[in-house]
């Protein structure tokens, strides 16, 4: 009987289906962007809202592939188009705004690619615009750096998102190519997840603990700040898991041992030095608000993709913001150390060059300016600085002829300008030390030695005229080198006290930038830097963020 049935019913089942067929085949055919309709979106850029740049990149890209569409296809269920909007989605973890790539407006599309052609190719080509413009952001920054901050001088890497969006495509490894586009390296990846544990906190409405402002705190002290301090404390080691953070839950007033530990790691953490002192500088770190820090992290990222990806198998990184140059090779610092930047109204750039030579017992010339705002007022106070200091005075800018005697000459009459130029002789006083490390740069910016080594233990370090001052001059010098110590003929030359120039076997990459989150590599710990300059807030202010 039931096979009686369907025979019975067949052709009948058969018309419903040539019905259903009939019915749904727009439905179907709708899924797919025609050649045709991508042409005309892309000739309608009025309506896209697109800039003349946007709109030429998909010209590119679609001429290329005869209008072909790449995301809304006849599979209903696209894995490109998933994975397009997945990456899109992505962008919030990489520290960029998803809905900066119209995630919210392709979301609201998709249900209605079924409906028309015209909706399917809108949606095929705004998708393309998302993921070109998200893949350029990710590669080399959202922001043009040059106008974002004024002081950064290093260009941005090239990359053509139209040829790398081809080619993924064509080699079929779109999803490995889209996740490779953010920089790879270690400090970025914990950038990234420290950025991702800070949101949840602030979701989950975290406040920090507010500490007001007292007298410097000293080891043993009693103070009734301390459980305060306490607990601020306890909320940074939910916040960043340090094990030094760790701390008794107490009320107790006295600043004891245990807190102390907990407070010198949390200076390390934030660039300040790690004496135990909970000083204002200390109590300005305990109060940055988590908000602030989370855009802390999302710049800083987006410096990051600034820099070039390959710099190099050796080279030098001079963070200004952290006080600290890194030498690296093979990706692993060999080489700390602390280091002095420029004063905030003579602030270090960020720039890059190639050191080429060393001086050893460098002569300083003193650049006018230094000479009529800093040091002339040292002389008109003191009649005997220059002398003692090993300055010479020569007329104007004749370095060649013979040096004016500093007591001949009415330094109080100086109102206006600075009419000769200074030259201070090696020695024990010299402002460079014994040794400066030499690369060509339109700042005339320059590594060197310091006599004034006592500065090296202030928390906040911008103390010279935009140079960089080195803590170990010797390690250095012995880096760049390429050997693991100084020879005996360049310590010979140096004991000579002769001004003597030695060029490196090889230019040494530096790299000189302002970063003011950065991953502490023994720890794994994200240490926050004070806004020196002032260019977190401006480039923050910039960006909108």
């Amino acid at each position: 009987m039931p096979r009686f049935r369907l025979k019975l019913f067949s052709p009948f089942l058969q018309f419903l289906y040539c019905l259903l067929f009939l019915f749904n085949a727009p439905v179907a055919h709708a899924l797919t962007a025609e050649a045709r309709e991508i042409e005309q979106q892309l000739a309608k850029s009025a309506a896209l809202g697109l800039s003349k740049n946007a709109l030429g990149d998909l010209q590119r890209f679609y001429s290329a592939r005869h209008y072909q569409p790449v995301w809304v296809t006849k599979n209903p269920h696209s894995p490109s188009l998933d994975a397009a909007l997945a990456f899109i989605a992505n962008a919030d973890n990489e520290g960029l705004r998803s809905n900066d790539y119209q995630l919210h407006q392709l979301q609201q599309l998709q249900p209605h690619a079924s409906e028309s052609l015209s909706s399917a190719s809108e949606l095929e080509v705004r998708t393309t615009h998302a993921v070109l413009t998200l893949a350029r952001d990710l590669s080399r920054g959202r922001l043009t750096a040059t106008v974002a901050d004024k002081d950064w001088h290093i260009a941005q890497p090239a990359f053509d998102t139209v040829a790398f969006l081809q080619q993924a495509i064509k080699q079929d490894r779109l999803q490995q190519a889209l996740d490779d586009l953010p920089p790879r390296n270690s400090v970025y990846q914990l950038l990234k997840q420290t950025l991702a544990h800070y949101r949840q906190l602030a979701a989950n409405h975290t406040e920090w603990v507010h500490i007001p402002s007292s007298p410097s705190i000293r080891p043993g002290d009693t103070h009734p700040h301390i459980p305060l301090i306490r607990r601020r404390i306890a909320q940074a080691h939910a916040a960043d898991d340090t094990a030094e953070f760790y701390i008794a839950n107490t009320k107790s007033e006295r600043y004891d041992n245990e807190l102390v530990t907990a407070i010198k790691a949390f200076q390390a953490q934030h660039g300040l030095n790690g004496d135990g002192v909970i000083g204002k500088n200390t109590i300005r770190a305990l109060n940055i608000p988590l908000a602030w820090k989370i855009r802390q992290l999302r710049i800083n990222m987006e410096r990051l993709r600034w820099l070039p990806r390959n710099m190099g198998q050796r080279y030098l990184l001079v963070n200004t913001a952290g006080f600290h140059l890194t030498a690296i090779e093979h990706d692993e610092p060999i080489l700390t150390m602390r280091i002095i930047v420029g004063r905030d109204y003579r602030s270090t750039p960020s720039f890059n060059g190639a050191l080429s030579h060393m001086v050893l017992n460098p002569y300083w010339n003193v650049p006018a300016s230094i000479a009529t705002k800093d040091l002339l007022p040292k002389q008109q106070s003191d009649p005997t600085f220059f002398t003692h200091g090993g300055f010479k005075i020569y007329p104007g800018n004749n370095r060649n002829a013979e040096p004016i005697d500093p007591e001949t000459i009415n330094w109080h009459n100086l109102k206006r300008g600075f009419p000769y130029f200074l030259r201070q002789d090696p020695g024990k006083h010299n402002a460079l030390g014994r040794i400066k490390f030499m690369f060509a740069n339109p700042f005339n910016i320059y590594l060197h030695d310091t006599p004034s080594k006592s500065l090296f233990q202030r928390d906040i370090r911008t103390f010279s005229s935009g140079c960089i001052r080195l803590e170990k001059p010797f390690e250095l010098a012995a880096f760049a080198l390429n050997q693991e110590s100084l020879p005996e003929k360049f310590i010979e030359d140096l004991d000579s006290d002769k001004t003597i120039t030695k060029h490196l076997p090889k230019p040494l990459p530096i790299y000189l930038v302002y970063i003011t989150a950065w991953i502490d590599e023994p720890s794994k710990l994200v240490h926050f830097y004070p806004d020196i300059y002032d260019r977190d807030s401006s480039t923050l202010r910039y960006a909108r963020w």
